[in-house]
């Protein structure tokens, strides 16, 4: 019949080009011959199945052995098999086809037919995972023939097995159709099942479905879980109760690491309250520090205003002088450093000697505007330095900046096995929600690595004391200090009031005296242009702060405030 039809397609093309051509009309003549022409191609390459008859043996577990004779014309067709069902919200439904025989490959879910373009194939195989318990009993759900890539004429499936049917019906069509097929009956026995179904177009299939008593075969559905983030990451009873207690636990953890390595050792209460720096008129810092090492005692880090106020001390305690320079309306700003002879830099601490070589390195002043270069190289080597001397001090038993690295990284890597452990708890189980208490362990143990360098004893004594002079510094009990001593007293106060953010009251106080308590043009430490006095000290000490602050914040090496 398909080769009659075929035959006409081509007497029809015939008789339609011989027309066109007589027209003269080319083109039309050209699509008028492919057109037939593929057609008839694709049909010789789809060919039909005249017959799909399968033999089905139930056998204990669940296995069903197949034996399916096909007869074809056309090409060797192939027949793909349904091998994954969504079985529900948390599983799909797997049916396994192995020990094939006969005239077929098998590859994945597929099996080709190996004979020539017509002829008769004979296959052998078994299919696991049509059995379901249900209620008191069991049933078989295949699609049983059909699935091939060719349209098949008649298909029929015969059922056998020693137990007794209780129930069958079948469905035909596409995978998801209701309808009925051909025929459907048992024998006289009770226990075999015949099943047809006429005309099935390619792809679609014949499916079985018979009822057996409770054990028949003892097969189950073969399950694996789907991955999706509903079922993931499931939230129920168990999995929150155990989120809450895991994060119980490691967040408690992470708090019992805190009190145990990074919390301050303590001091006695008398150690606090505002503290007089003043002895026998000189001021004498408490335990020594130096407005440098404030900011690091106070917050553990090395802060950018750290090393302004650093320059400032550096003037004040005369290693170099500033020296404003002057400008024009539209001018920046500018202050030119420059050292003093015979200063005592061998008595300078480790990180004020570095700062000191930064700024001038192998020369005798420097504009404020051209610190760059050398000098945000050698910064690296003040902070280093800094983390060092609070050690060297005593007041940290290790490195601020290293206990932070440490904890740190404790808590990324932390993080990174959380992350793994969820995609593993999300991928295998419904579980997920326990690996985000890992990741969120781990976020709080990286952030609170921030916290985690502790102060010696010695060193919460230094704090409480620094304390005591910043309450001192904002009273600012100013009678206590000797008028010929003010000028230098209060500019060993300047510093500290840099960091801690007061400089704006400090630098008026210091502009108000000078050695005999009255108005002065300039300082020992800091000189303004032509026709500049203290009374704009105050301002340009602000000024001065910021811009300077502002060149160490362009090296990168001390954090910003």
């Amino acid at each position: 019949m398909a080769g009659s039809l075929m035959r006409r397609a081509a007497v029809r093309t015939t008789s339609g080009l011989a027309v066109m051509i007589a027209f003269g009309t080319a083109l039309s003549t050209a699509f008028l011959l492919a057109l037939p022409t593929s057609t008839a191609a694709a049909h010789s390459a789809a060919g039909v199945i005249k017959t799909d008859a399968v033999e089905l043996t139930l056998r204990p577990g669940g296995v069903v052995h197949v034996k399916e004779t096909v007869t074809y014309e056309g090409g060797a067709p192939a027949r793909t098999f349904v091998t994954r069902t969504r079985y529900d919200d948390a599983n799909d439904r797997l049916y396994t086809i192995s020990g094939l025989k006969g005239d077929g490959r098998l590859a994945g879910d597929t099996i080709t037919v190996t004979g020539g373009p017509s002829g008769t194939a004979t296959l052998e195989y078994d299919v696991k995972g049509v059995i379901t318990p249900i209620g008191g009993g069991e049933e078989l759900r295949w699609h049983a023939a059909g699935g091939w890539s060719a349209r098949v004429e008649q298909a029929t499936v015969k059922v056998a097995g020693s137990a007794q049917i209780q129930n069958l019906s079948c469905v035909a069509g596409p995978l998801a159709s209701a309808l009925p097929c051909t025929a459907a009956s048992m024998d006289h026995t009770g226990a075999t099942g015949d099943f047809e179904q006429q005309g099935l177009g390619s792809g679609e299939t014949l499916t079985v479905i018979m009822g057996y008593l409770k054990g028949t075969s003892g097969g189950t559905p073969i399950l694996e879980r789907r991955f999706e983030l509903s079922n993931a990451f499931t939230v129920n009873a168990v999995t929150g109760g155990a989120l809450a207690g895991l994060l119980v636990v490691l967040l408690g953890g992470v708090g019992l690491l805190y009190w145990t390595r990074g919390r301050d050792a303590r001091v006695v209460g008398h150690e606090s309250g505002a503290l007089d720096p003043l002895r026998d008129g000189h001021f004498t810092p408490p335990d020594g520090v130096r407005p440098g090492q404030v900011g690091t005692l106070l917050d553990e880090q090395a802060d950018v205003i750290d090393v302004t106020a650093s320059i400032v001390d550096l003037a004040v305690r005369g290693y170099l002088r500033i020296d404003e320079q002057p400008r024009q309306t539209y001018d920046a700003p500018d202050w030119m450093l420059v050292k003093l002879p015979d200063a005592p830099v061998s008595s300078l601490l480790p990180y004020e000697r570095a700062l000191y070589d930064a700024i001038f390195d192998g020369r005798d002043a420097v504009r404020l505007s051209d610190l760059h270069g050398s000098f945000a190289a050698g910064l690296a080597g003040v902070r280093d330095a800094l983390y060092s001397d609070v050690v060297t001090q005593g007041w940290f038993a290790r490195r601020p900046d290293g206990v932070r690295t440490r904890w740190t990284i404790a808590g990324a890597a932390l993080t990174v096995a959380g992350v793994l452990a969820t995609v593993a708890l999300a991928w295998f189980t419904t579980y997920g929600l326990l690996g985000l208490a890992v990741i969120i362990a781990g976020a709080a143990l990286a952030m609170g690595g921030q916290y985690m360098p502790a102060k010696t004893a010695k060193g919460a004594a230094a704090l409480a004391h620094t304390l005591g002079f910043r309450e001192y510094l904002a009273a600012g009990d100013l009678d206590r200090v000797p008028p010929d001593k003010r000028v230098e007293v209060f500019s060993r106060y300047l510093p500290y009031a840099v960091v801690f953010d007061n400089v704006d009251r400090w630098a008026r106080v210091v502009a108000s005296v000078n050695g005999n308590g009255h108005p002065a043009d300039n300082l020992y430490w800091y000189h303004g242009p032509a026709e500049w006095d203290l009374s704009k000290f105050a301002g340009s000490m602000r000024t001065f702060t910021t811009t300077t602050s502002g060149a160490i914040s362009a090296a990168r090496q001390f954090r910003s405030l």
